[in-house]
């Protein structure tokens, strides 16, 4: 690991602990600046709609200096918050935050419990060479700390000890050399986009906006549109998201990455997954395409808060035909072809409770995982390892106690991966829980240690 640029006091390092460090000295900077062009476009918005035509040069250079102005009083907040704000390895190999101007806040991450390190390189910050790792560990609230900004360098090397620290390794072991396993091509990610039944709603929802808007607002009316969003440019800021989306595979767990303006990269440990989502819109099933998505604990959770869709730490592969999909799941969850596992259909009568899913409702499991299928028009394989189980219940509404149905439900941290056995006979229901329960018992027994990057026999000595 590099050595930090601004050092304040030294830590007792006998047990790997690290020195105070600063984040980047241009770090203000570019937090001013990232304000720069959504101020700019509504000051000119306001200008055009409040000042006549004689006098719009004079109200836009106004406008420029006023945004220039804010930006230095964001960037001149932005150093105090940055003087203030320190991190560093404790020496039982946590990292630690301190921050705050008024109220000094010190927080500890357990480098056990890591759940993954993205690096993040948003569009401004990037222009200054900068980037922001995240660091998520398991846990209830809050449970990441953001370092705004490190050079891309040393963004890397913070990235690489902390794997290394929570692997149980030497920190300075530097990053592990990785293996290319998928890129997704540019072609594929757009017809994909495109190939969605809420594309097309988007599309028509998007062109009755702008229409009503021309109608009632008028030409400068569409800038305000864009400044709250049009429904396409969700679509448009997708494709953004997964650009150049590559999959690779390395000793410290799989490592995706992606983007055109803002370039993210995550990390996902292995043995960290919680469950895998395989989700296929009709649209896609001629070519055979599916959407690999996942559930990690505390990262799902905070972006199922925010309801996106596209999030990029949520999605293991944007679009890849089944093969490769199965493939890549299969280098996290070993010898698992979730495809093929022999599913039980529901009884008959569910098609009552649900005419036109009841077809491809279905629930299955082997030695190691548990799968459930569903979706008429998106058809979603959902996987879970039997150990990540947090618990199983039975529910059972009015609708189906008539029908002497219940639907089984297989609880984990939240995220898009919903393990739902959805309309089952009452008394099969309530046998798959008690029998998943027992699955489950049985494989935390087994379950491999947190620090996967030590042989077995390191295991065993601790």
């Amino acid at each position: 690991m590099s050595q930090p640029d601004n050092v304040e006091a030294p830590v007792n390092a006998s047990l790997g602990a690290t020195t105070l460090r600063h984040t980047h000295p241009l770090t203000p900077i570019a937090t001013g600046a990232r304000f720069l062009p959504l101020a700019l476009l509504i000051g000119v918005v306001t200008v055009g709609q409040n000042v006549d035509g004689s006098n719009f040069l004079l109200g836009l250079l106004i406008t420029v200096a006023g945004v220039l102005v804010i930006a230095l009083l964001i960037a001149g907040l932005s150093w105090v918050a940055w003087r203030r704000l320190t991190f560093w390895f404790d020496d039982e190999g946590d990292f630690r935050v301190a921050s705050g101007v008024l109220t000094r806040t010190e927080r500890r991450l357990q480098l056990s419990r890591l759940q993954g390190v993205d690096v993040v390189e948003p569009f401004i910050p990037r222009i200054f060479g900068l980037a922001q790792v995240t660091i998520e560990v398991a846990g209830a609230g809050d449970s990441r700390a953001q370092i705004q900004y490190l050079s891309r360098a040393d963004a890397q090397a913070l990235r690489n000890s902390v794997v290394a620290r929570a692997a149980g390794l030497h920190p300075d072991v530097g990053e592990a050399p990785q293996q290319a396993l998928v890129t997704v091509p540019s072609r594929d990610l757009v017809i994909s986009l495109l190939l969605r039944g809420s594309t097309v709603a988007l599309v028509l929802l998007t062109v009755l906006i702008v229409v009503a808007t021309l109608v009632t607002a008028g030409p400068v009316g569409l800038l305000w549109i864009l400044l709250g969003g049009i429904p396409l440019i969700a679509v448009i800021a997708e494709y953004f998201v997964f650009y150049n989306f590559t999959v690779a595979k390395s000793a410290d767990g799989l490592r995706t990455r992606a983007g055109l303006f803002q370039v993210q990269a995550q990390t996902i440990p292995p043995g960290r997954l919680q469950a895998v989502e395989f989700a296929q819109s009709w649209l896609w099933r001629r070519k055979d395409w599916v959407r690999v998505r996942i559930t990690v604990a505390g990262i799902a959770s905070d972006d199922d808060q925010n309801q996106n869709a596209g999030s990029f730490r949520q999605v293991l592969l944007p679009v890849a035909p089944y093969s490769v999909a199965l493939s890549v799941v299969n280098e996290i969850l070993p010898g698992v072809n979730a495809r093929n596992t022999p599913l039980h259909p529901v009884p008959a009568r569910a098609r009552w409770r649900a005419p036109i899913q009841h077809k491809f409702l279905g629930v299955g499991w082997d030695d190691r995982v548990f799968v459930t299928d569903r979706g008429r028009f998106v058809r979603r394989l959902s996987v879970a390892p039997h150990a990540r189980t947090q618990s199983v219940r039975v529910t059972q509404g009015p609708w189906q106690r008539k029908l002497d149905l219940a639907t089984m439900h297989l609880d984990s941290p939240a995220g898009p991966a919903k393990l739902t056995a959805l309309y089952r006979a009452a008394d099969e229901a309530r046998r798959l829980a008690d029998e998943q329960n027992a699955r489950a018992q049985t494989a935390l027994k087994t379950d491999p240690a947190g620090r996967w990057m030590q042989s077995g026999s390191e295991q065993d000595d601790e």
